[in-house]
């Protein structure tokens, strides 16, 4: 396990080994900074996180890229609408010797990208939710614990509806982040052509290990936060549900289904993550705005209103604050 002679020191730790991580990253993504922050975050947080964007916008290379550069055991499940539960858990086979002996699925790594996860069924999908929650599964009547640390980072195509089946509610609550990645600007998309259209294959070195990445994680979640700072991520999560005295008038308007207690929690680590990456010793306000939106985006359900009116959830965020 790694030591530090204070917590202080454990923080500027982590500001330093960020800054290294996001520099290898850079070195195969260009732009995206927003979602590499949050991507970043979500592993310090210990949350897993949804990468959602049109075909070409380098999700699964992200990811594949941050793997490289975490000294961590990585696999990839493409989702497909034949894929089947056992595929992601693994099952029980019959040996050589006629005893039935559980093989391990790709869901046994320290990190596990679910790419384009609303291609199979939602009962295949169900494969995830014990693992993303209690972080073990059960085949058989039988517990198998995962690696620790433990993150699933999912990637979701949103314009083609053609063979995609929606996540299901209970789905999308267990993902700290929902990222939406945009087009590139016309320079970035420049680079990004320079870069993969040459000779030069980029080498991204190991920042973190498995143990530094836990002693981080539990870092964040010792860090001290403000009371003002809890009632106003609380306040902020309230604001959303309709009905209350809290809401505002976008939402009792606009709004079917509002955020749970599950958000609020997520705020809280977030903003503690955001925070120490920021070089800061504990978050304030600002910190827990800056995550706001990955983490309420999946979480408030717009009824038939505000679809009709052309209002988007993250429309909706922007008038909480």
């Amino acid at each position: 396990m790694v030591d530090f002679k204070d917590d202080k020191e454990a923080a500027d730790q982590l500001n330093t080994k960020v800054k290294e991580l996001k520099s290898e990253i850079a070195k195969v993504i260009i732009g995206q900074d927003e979602v590499v922050n949050g991507v970043i975050t979500s592993i310090v947080s210990n949350g897993h996180a949804l990468l959602v964007g049109v075909p070409g916008l380098a999700k699964t290379l992200l990811i594949k890229t941050i793997s490289e550069a975490l000294d961590m055991s990585f696999n990839r499940i493409q989702f497909t609408p034949d894929l089947m539960p056992s595929d992601i858990t693994g099952a029980e086979i019959l040996d050589e010797e006629r005893n039935f002996r559980f093989n391990k699925g790709p869901v046994f790594a320290n990190i596990v990208l679910a790419d384009e996860i609303n291609r199979t069924p939602p009962k295949t999908q169900a494969a995830l939710l014990e693992a993303m929650q209690e972080k073990n599964i059960t085949v058989a009547g039988q517990n198998y614990s995962l690696p620790r640390p433990f993150f699933v980072l999912a990637t979701q195509n949103p314009i083609e509806q053609e063979g995609t089946y929606p996540l299901p509610e209970a789905q999308l609550d267990r993902f700290m982040f929902n990222m939406v990645l945009d087009y590139p600007s016309h320079q970035e998309e420049v680079s990004i052509v320079k870069a993969t259209t040459g000779g030069i294959q980029q080498t991204v070195k190991t920042i973190l290990n498995a143990s530094e990445v836990i002693a981080f994680q539990e870092l964040a979640r010792r860090v001290p936060v403000a009371d003002n700072v809890y009632e106003y991520a609380v306040g902020l999560v309230s604001k959303t549900r309709p009905g209350r005295s809290e809401a505002t008038q976008l939402v009792n308007k606009y709004i079917e289904y509002g955020a749970g207690p599950r958000a609020s929690q997520y705020l809280i680590i977030g903003a503690k993550t955001h925070a120490l990456i920021q070089g800061k010793y504990s978050p304030d306000i600002e910190d827990v705005q800056a995550i706001a939106a990955p983490v309420l985006r999946h979480r408030i359900v717009r009824n038939y209103k505000a679809e009709a009116e052309g209002f988007s959830t993250d429309q909706l965020i922007e008038g909480l604050f």
